[in-house]
């Protein structure tokens, strides 16, 4: 399993758990929920190449600048993404993100993604790799 939503967690936020046998596996189904938290990912072409690098030492903090990032991009440029090429070493994160600039006639958007929260906030180690737990404001 990729990645879950969580039903009852959030009345006004949608939650997700998001797994992987590493980082670079776990970073890329947590930006595969959040693309389809804000579109279906398969009305969405691959148009448009977007590099995000980040700098964060801790894993968490570089999960949650990533996300944070993937909603700036939303907002500033409208762009929405379907597809991750991940790379993290050393607490260096280059994502390639691929999509296109928001088009209701040709995507079926899901949510107006505000933020990422701190609330339940978590990214852990478990015995098959790694698990991340989120909510977003929408």
């Amino acid at each position: 399993m990729k990645f879950k939503f969580l039903e009852k967690v959030a009345i006004a936020d949608i939650a997700f758990e998001a797994f992987g046998k590493n980082l670079k596996e776990l970073f890329t189904n947590v930006a595969m929920a959040v693309a389809e938290t804000m579109a279906e990912v398969k009305t969405v072409e691959p148009k448009i190449k977007k590099e995000i690098k980040l700098e964060n030492e801790k894993v968490d903090g570089l999960l949650f600048d990533f996300v944070g990032e993937l909603i700036y991009l939303k907002d500033k440029d409208a762009f929405v993404f379907n597809k991750f090429e991940i790379d993290i070493k050393e607490g260096k994160l280059k994502a390639v993100c691929y999509g296109d600039k928001i088009n209701m006639k040709k995507q079926t958007l899901r949510n107006d993604v505000k933020a990422i929260t701190y609330h339940m906030y978590k990214v852990e180690k478990v015995k098959e790799g790694y698990k991340a737990t989120i909510v977003l404001d929408v």
